[in-house]
Order: C-alpha cells, then sequence, then structure tokens
C-alpha cells in the first residue's frame, strides 16, 4: 500500500506534460486580428461603392505599371503589400488563416515579430512578381495572403522537418536549417514540395481550360512566394546554420 501511494504521489507531482493545442506567437496572432477586422470592415461596414474605393487604392494590379498609369495613381507604391491585408470573401479568408497557422507558427517563433514583418512585405511583393510575369498590364486584380502563406511554407520546409520526416509543433522552430542541397535530398521536404507545386500547377490548368471571367486564384503569385520563402529564408533566420 505504501508503494502504491508513493506512486501516487509521485504521478501527482510531476503530471505529465501536454503540447498544448493553441499556442500561437503574438506577433501572427496580431496579424490574423488584422486580416480578420479589414474583412469585417469591409463587409459589413462599407458600402458596395466604398469597397470598390477600397479595392482600387490598395489591391494589386499589373497595369499600373505601364507608363501612362504610373502617373495618375501612386498606388504601384503599397499595392504590392497591402493586396495581401484584403480577401474576396470569408472562405478566402479562413482558407488563407488555416495555413498560416499551420506554417506561419514555426517561421515566427524562430525569426521574430521585426523579422516577421518585413518577411510578410518581400514576400508579399515577391509573389505578385513573379504573376506579372504572366499578367503584364493586364487590368487583373490580386488579393489576398495566399502568397505570404506560400512563402512561410517555403520557408517552413527548410527547418521543419526531421531526419525522419515528423514534424513536432512545439519545437520544429529549433531544427536545424537544411542547406538547399539538403533540402533538395530530403524526402519529406521533396514529397511537400512536389505535391504542393504539383497542386499550383493543377489549379493554373484548370483555369486556362476552364476559360471564363470569374474569380481566381493567382496560383503564379503562390508560386512566386513559395520560392522566396525556400530560397531567401536564411537572411531572416536567427538560428545559424550547423550541426543538429
Amino acid at each position: 500500500m505504501s508503494n502504491a501511494g508513493d506512486s501516487m504521489s509521485e504521478v501527482s507531482l510531476n503530471p505529465r506534460k501536454r503540447e498544448p493545442a493553441f499556442n500561437l506567437p503574438g506577433s501572427l496572432v496580431t496579424a490574423l486580428a488584422l486580416l480578420t477586422l479589414i474583412h469585417v470592415v469591409r463587409t459589413y461596414l462599407l458600402s458596395s461603392q466604398q469597397d470598390d474605393s477600397v479595392l482600387l487604392e490598395f489591391a494589386f494590379i499589373s497595369a499600373r505599371y505601364l507608363p501612362q498609369f504610373m502617373a495618375e495613381s501612386l498606388a504601384w507604391v503599397w499595392t504590392p503589400v497591402t493586396y495581401s491585408f484584403l480577401h474576396g470573401s470569408w472562405e478566402h479568408l479562413i482558407f488563407n488563416s488555416f495555413w498560416m497557422v499551420a506554417f506561419g507558427a514555426p517561421v515566427v517563433r524562430r525569426i521574430g515579430t521585426a523579422r516577421f514583418v518585413l518577411f510578410w512585405c518581400l514576400s508579399s511583393a515577391a509573389s505578385v512578381a513573379l504573376h506579372s510575369l504572366f499578367h503584364w498590364g493586364e487590368m487583373v486584380v490580386v488579393i489576398g495572403a495566399s502568397g505570404v502563406v506560400s512563402g512561410l511554407m517555403g520557408a517552413a520546409a527548410r527547418f521543419v522537418f526531421s531526419p525522419s520526416g515528423r514534424i513536432s509543433r512545439q519545437f520544429a522552430h529549433l531544427n536545424r536549417r537544411l542547406t538547399i542541397r539538403e533540402a533538395l535530398s530530403n524526402r519529406s521536404v521533396l514529397v511537400f514540395s512536389a505535391i504542393w507545386f504539383l497542386t499550383n500547377f493543377a489549379i493554373g490548368f484548370g483555369q486556362m481550360f476552364a476559360g471564363g471571367d470569374g474569380a481566381s486564384i493567382a496560383w503564379e503569385a503562390h508560386i512566386g512566394g513559395f520560392l522566396f520563402g525556400f530560397f531567401f529564408f536564411p537572411l531572416f533566420d536567427r538560428l545559424p546554420a550547423g550541426p543538429a
């Protein structure tokens, strides 16, 4: 009986710690709250005419960079970033938020708030830069944080996968950063990247054959963001590359 009592005391004094289901960095929570607030204002407080004005002023349109339009407005200066704070629907916002939580959390824990803000701005711009190569001069409106989310996915691919291919949500941000050669030799990274690229190419080809003038997914911007995050993540990483 005394042995059993001692065991119970040890259990009560040393409870097994469980990994929290939601433990997000404060800067990521702030970003998600800002995206939600902006969409609430646009959806419920602005008239359709006012919302059209917001889109005209803050959405990305590659035609802004044609000489005849650049002189009319300076929106071409800020829209490579501001478009990432606008979404077309609640479904669009929720989808981006879900993946931002999944892949943004380990990246933000690793690089910190200031670098996360810079990463957001640059990955956003890189996304529409590639998009513009395919749609130069077109009056195509691009909105949404998908390019930034793709950048976070590309950055996470450089460190979240352990040699066994498994991911620890709590400690993934402490993993050693893989070199590009190591990443391209890592089976988990290759499978993850292959599925990601095939999905986006499928979206692109599907839209190409479907045609239509309705809303479409800017898959080229996704690829631009992913490539930026994958190749330029070391510029933001606070942990030096080295042995595990």
